[in-house]
Formats: structure tokens, C-alpha cells, sequence
């Protein structure tokens, strides 16, 4: 068991960044399974830093001072997977002018990390299952076994379970290949502090590199920032620092400024228009929103128009106005010459949004602070929306 020092000098040798306990465990169990030859798979979702981890077990090991290969499995064409990972003979096939080693070769007595394991093709499984189960395999061409002693670390954000059960990946070798499972929390799981923590490492960084003032964030940008869902997870939140640091000249963020930079930001705050499960929809603007909105309330309407036409339609007999000699219902008449379901209601979005701020203006006696908090729009936005439709 590794001391805590230790355990803290591993966190700042591969600049891992946060406190979270779920990462705290997985770091933990890739150095309590380094110092075997077990084999490793490393499981979480795109973005959140799985490549870290078969360095941390392959440093941690005897076989440190061996080769270290990276693989990306799913960068690989399938023609050439083979070739990639076993090498192939001269003449195997067309373009194979000389003989060539593989990474399981080149990597003897060392440690190959396969990223994107669930991208292999079948027969390619195959090939690795022999690999794990014999330390065997065959070169492209040829029929001669080679043996190779290597370590194998394989990392996926895919379900392998589910992948199994739709017979895109062999059970055999899922279970050969997870005999030590290693699980990468997902960015929104690993707590506000985490988030902060890692938003001002990288905007550190950003600044240093380009020489300017590192960007800080007031306290409504860093509610928005944890509150955010990151399915781009880390790998997202640093694409974004570094483009805020580089856009933005005001070096304090507000949650205004924020949310320009979160494309989903603006469903958390409408989370009726949200539909769950396989109806779930996502908007990118508050202009999609409004206009979705709008689209509902014309069918409301026309489902209205339908359900009112059958109602009185059913109640009023036509024959009435011939029984009386009276002249038609007014109602009646209105409700016949109408066409509920055909008819379109015209609605203009921009015609909506300018009479919305007219009134948002009236209510507020034209204080346009006042107005904006109304419709739930920045001040600048306002501004904007009031020289677009000229309401000066």
C-alpha cells in the first residue's frame, strides 16, 4: 500500500488535478495493480482522461523500463489492424514489400495500452484473446507462431457489456481483458470543487503560454460552470477555457459571458421543454426555445379550434335557422366556415419577440434593467433587440 506522499507525487507527476473520491479510486487501483501483470481495462466516458492511467500502471511496474506503445484502435482502418498490431510477412499482401514487426513484438517485455478496444474488428479479437491467453501469435502471412511477453491495457468508452450482448465483442475477451476494471468518473460527477479547481489550472496555463491575465470568474459564472453537464467533460472544459481566455478581453467572467461559451446552457433553465427519454430534445439557443414555444401554442391552438368545431357543431342542429326563419347563429356560422384543422395561424417569431419587449418596456415604464430581468435576457441582449427592431 503507497503511502499518501506518494500517492499525492503520482497526482502532480501526470497533472491530475481534483480530490474527487471516485478518482481518488481509480488512481489508487491502477498503482495496487501495477506491480502485477494483470491485465487492465479502463472504462469512462470520451474526454474524461483514461490515457493517464496505463501510464501511471505501466511506470509503476517491472516492466517500466521497457517500451511503452499507444494504440488507437478505432484510428486504425480495418485492413490494416492486423498488420498494425501482429506485423506481416513480405508479399502477405499487396503493398507488404518488406517484412515488418508489430507493436506486440516491438513491445516484448513491455506494455501495449489498446485505446478504444471496442472498436477491433471480430476476427482482430480474436487474434488478441490468443495473445492474452498464450502470449502467441502469428504474423500476417505467415504460419509461424512468435511469442511475446507484454502487458496489455485496454481503455473504452463504449458499454462492452451491451457491445457483447449485440455480438460486436467477443464475452471471452471482455472478460480476459477486464480482469482488473479501472473507472474514470465523468467530469459532472466529481463535485464543484473539482471543476474550479481544474477551470483555473487551465486558465493558468492559457495565460502563461500567451502572456496575458489569467480570466476569474464571478460567483454566478462559477454556479453556471458546476452546473453545467460537460459531455465533452474534461477535454471540453479546457477547449473552453482556453477560448474564453482568448476572445474575452475583460479578464472577469460573468455568467452573462459564461453561458455564450456553454452551447446546452440555456436547457437547464427550461427544463419543461425538455422531453424525457427517447422524445428528449436539446436546444442551443433561447431563439430555438421561443420558436418551439410558438410551434406548440399553434398546435394547442388548432387542436382547440378542432375540439370547440365538434363540440358546437354536435349541439346546434342545422335546422333551426329553417324551423325559425331567424337568421344563422352567429356562433354556428363562424365555427362552419372555419377550418380548424387546415388553417394556419400565422405567427411570426420576430412579430412575437418585438411585441414582447414592447410590453416588457410599457410594463417597466421603458427601464430597460427592469425590462430585461422580465424576459430573462441579458441587459446587452436588450440593447441589441431594441435597435434590431427599432424600439429606440
Amino acid at each position: 500500500m503507497m503511502i499518501k506522499a506518494d500517492f499525492q507525487q503520482v497526482k502532480q507527476r501526470y497533472g491530475i488535478i481534483g480530490n474527487c473520491p471516485a478518482l481518488n479510486r481509480a488512481i489508487d487501483v491502477a498503482l495496487q495493480v501495477a506491480p502485477t501483470g494483470l491485465s487492465v481495462l479502463i472504462t469512462g466516458e470520451s474526454g474524461v482522461g483514461k490515457e493517464i492511467f496505463p501510464q501511471i500502471i505501466h511506470q509503476n511496474s517491472p516492466r517500466k523500463h521497457g517500451q511503452y506503445i499507444a494504440v488507437n484502435c478505432g484510428a486504425i482502418p480495418e485492413g490494416t489492424i492486423d498488420s498494425e498490431l501482429f506485423g506481416h510477412e513480405k508479399g502477405s499482401f499487396t503493398g507488404a514489400l518488406a517484412e515488418r514487426k508489430g507493436y506486440f513484438e516491438v513491445a516484448d517485455g513491455g506494455t501495449v495500452f489498446l485505446d478504444e478496444v471496442g472498436e477491433l474488428p471480430i476476427p482482430t479479437q480474436a487474434r488478441l484473446l490468443r495473445v492474452l491467453e498464450t502470449g502467441e501469435f502469428l504474423k500476417v502471412g505467415s504460419s509461424k507462431a512468435l511469442k511475446t511477453n507484454v502487458r496489455i491495457v485496454a481503455a473504452t468508452n463504449v458499454n462492452l457489456n451491451q457491445a457483447v450482448a449485440e455480438g460486436k465483442f467477443r464475452e471471452d475477451l471482455f472478460y480476459r481483458l477486464s480482469t482488473v476494471p479501472v473507472m474514470v468518473p465523468p467530469l459532472r460527477d466529481r463535485g464543484a470543487d473539482d471543476i474550479i479547481l481544474l477551470f483555473r489550472k487551465f486558465a493558468s496555463d492559457c495565460a502563461g503560454k500567451y502572456r496575458m491575465p489569467a480570466i476569474h470568474l464571478d460567483e454566478g459564472a462559477r454556479q453556471l460552470l458546476v452546473s453545467y453537464r460537460w459531455p465533452g467533460n474534461i477535454r471540453e472544459l479546457k477547449n473552453l477555457t482556453e477560448r474564453i481566455s482568448i476572445i474575452e478581453e475583460n479578464r472577469d467572467i460573468t455568467a452573462e459571458i459564461l453561458q455564450q461559451y456553454l452551447p446546452n446552457a440555456t436547457v437547464e433553465k427550461y427544463p419543461v421543454l425538455v422531453k424525457k427519454e427517447n422524445e428528449q430534445k436539446i436546444f442551443n439557443s433561447e431563439r430555438e426555445i421561443l420558436y418551439q414555444v410558438l410551434f406548440d401554442m399553434k398546435n394547442d391552438v388548432n387542436e382547440l379550434k378542432k375540439l370547440v368545431h365538434e363540440i358546437m357543431g354536435g349541439n346546434i342542429p342545422v335546422s333551426i335557422h329553417e324551423e325559425t326563419g331567424s337568421h344563422p347563429h352567429p356562433i354556428h356560422n363562424s365555427i362552419q366556415d372555419a377550418e380548424p384543422i387546415e388553417e394556419e395561424v400565422s405567427l411570426s417569431l420576430e412579430d412575437v419577440e418585438k411585441e414582447m419587449i414592447k410590453k416588457a418596456l410599457e410594463k417597466h415604464n421603458g427601464r430597460r434593467k427592469n425590462a430585461a430581468a422580465d424576459l430573462k435576457i441579458s441587459e446587452r441582449t436588450l440593447y441589441r433587440k431594441i435597435k434590431e427592431y427599432n424600439l429606440e
